[in-house]
């Protein structure tokens, strides 16, 4: 059974730093595109950043530089490292384990993580 476990998130003020963690099982880890997604209340949800499985980064322009992905392989652990936190990066999020690796951003999810609230007050 393949698990995305989910950790860290909760609330901050601007500027401050939250981790997001994401513990997966069930699957061989390396060979997945990984990513973090997020939903603000009343938007659509979007990719925030992947990992592909070569190790290839990407992140969505308003998190770049502020923002790292990061694995470890040995634990199967994806991690989102939140620096400098704005209130605008309230948004639940989500790890995802993907497929393939296109036009620079996972595609074809196959499991999701079970979701992490984010709240960054002003």
């Amino acid at each position: 059974q393949v698990q995305l476990v989910e950790s860290g998130g909760g609330s901050v003020q601007a500027g401050g730093s939250l981790r997001l963690s994401c513990v997966g099982s069930g699957y061989t880890y390396s060979t997945y595109c990984m990513g973090w997604l997020r939903q603000a209340a009343g938007e659509q949800r979007e990719w925030v950043s992947v990992l592909s499985a070569s190790g290839s980064t990407n992140y969505t322009d308003p998190v770049k530089g502020r923002f790292t992905i990061s694995r470890v392989s040995a634990k199967n652990t994806l991690y989102l490292q939140m620096d400098n936190l704005k209130p605008e990066d309230t948004a639940t999020y989500y790890c995802a384990a993907a497929s393939a690796f296109k036009d620079g951003w996972c595609a074809d999810i196959k499991w999701w993580g079970q979701r992490r609230q984010v709240a960054v007050a002003s």
